[in-house]
């Protein structure tokens, strides 16, 4: 079983910042983009980041300039470094993991995703 774990979360003022991590851990797989989504009370979710396996990057278009996406292949883990905290970044993050895997002489793809970690951004 494929296991996503993150960690990071909390409560940060306006202005501040935190580090969310999601390490990647069970069955063997090739990864293929780490990505990290957030959903605030009412809304739908919405992409944050992306970081694909050759590096590139991809960021919403309002948190460009404050977050960074990296990943660490050796841990399997991928970071999100949130910057100048506002009070409209307040969502349940989650880290996605797409990916293949063989099964038999088949490939397939796979789809994971963490727990979510609460971010909340208040005075």
């Amino acid at each position: 079983q494929v296991q996503l774990v993150e960690s990071g979360g909390g409560l940060v003022q306006p202005g501040g910042s935190l580090r969310l991590s999601c390490a990647v851990s069970g069955s063997a797989f090739a990864i293929n983009a780490m990505r990290w989504y957030r959903q605030a009370p009412g809304k739908q979710r919405e992409l944050v980041a992306g970081i694909t396996s050759g590096g590139s990057t991809n960021y919403a278009d309002s948190v460009k300039g404050r977050f960074t996406i990296s990943r660490d292949n050796a841990k399997n883990t991928v970071y999100l470094q949130m910057n100048s905290l506002k009070p409209e970044d307040t969502a349940d993050y989650y880290c996605n993991v797409v990916g293949t895997r063989y099964n038999g002489m088949r490939i397939v793809s796979v789809d994971y995703w963490g727990q979510g970690t609460q971010v909340t951004v208040s005075a």
